[in-house]
């Protein structure tokens, strides 16, 4: 992979985080995916202190199916045991397929235990924080949050599981998303600058375009 790809892809994965500073919060809300590390993470909030509750949401997506044999939260909570999260200090919510429905049926298991978090420190993968925030601000307006996710830089998040080229693919598509679907209904709106939307279709015509979705 030739350093002008690399340097588009940074782009769009810089416009991917929101930079949120942490404050300690009510709960920790993990989202699914397939990155283990984003339950490391996670946990390691729980640990330092950050909230006294961790939420695991996620039953299996499409890029779990061949990898995890039970839901993403049942696999999150397991890494969370791991690393010294007692089971009292959690909550699993492991029905829903895609973010908008890991933060409504998060919402109901919360409610269903009596919970009623002032602020939620939501936790996703580095270049899934814009996207995560935009549906959660539109399913859940009212509610304080603040997104982070493991502080890995782009030259050194890949691996055998997650290579180059299937994140840069990931990436891709999931700019499309934050353009198109506002007007579904699924996430608020947000400025792409110019520059981000340029490299996005640069890397749209060198055929990094497996993760896009029909218009």
């Amino acid at each position: 992979m030739n350093s002008h790809i690399t340097h588009l892809a940074q782009r769009i994965w810089d416009y991917h985080h929101l930079n949120h500073s942490l404050q300690k919060a009510d709960l920790i809300l993990a989202l699914g995916s397939n990155d283990i590390r984003v339950a490391e993470y996670a946990a390691e909030l729980y640990l330092q202190g950050f909230a006294p509750l961790l939420m695991f949401s996620g039953n299996v997506g499409a890029l779990t199916k061949d990898q995890f044999t039970k839901p993403e939260a049942e696999v999150f909570a397991d890494i969370a045991r791991q690393k010294g999260v007692p089971d009292e200090a959690m909550l699993l919510e492991p029905e829903s397929t895609n973010t908008g429905e890991n933060i409504d049926f998060s919402r109901r298991v919360l409610a269903a235990h009596g919970v009623a978090p002032t602020r939620i420190i939501l936790v996703q993968k580095p270049y899934m924080e814009r996207r995560a925030f935009a549906t959660f601000r539109k399913r859940w307006p009212e509610q304080e949050v603040v997104v982070a996710s493991p502080p890995i830089p782009f030259t050194e998040y890949f691996t055998d599981w997650l290579p180059k080229d299937k994140v840069i693919n990931i990436m891709v598509g999931d700019l499309q998303r934050i353009k198109i679907y506002p007007a579904k209904g699924f996430q608020i709106e947000q400025d792409v600058p110019d520059e981000v939307w340029q490299a996005y279709e640069t890397l749209v015509s060198l055929g990094y375009g497996q993760h896009l979705m029909k218009e």
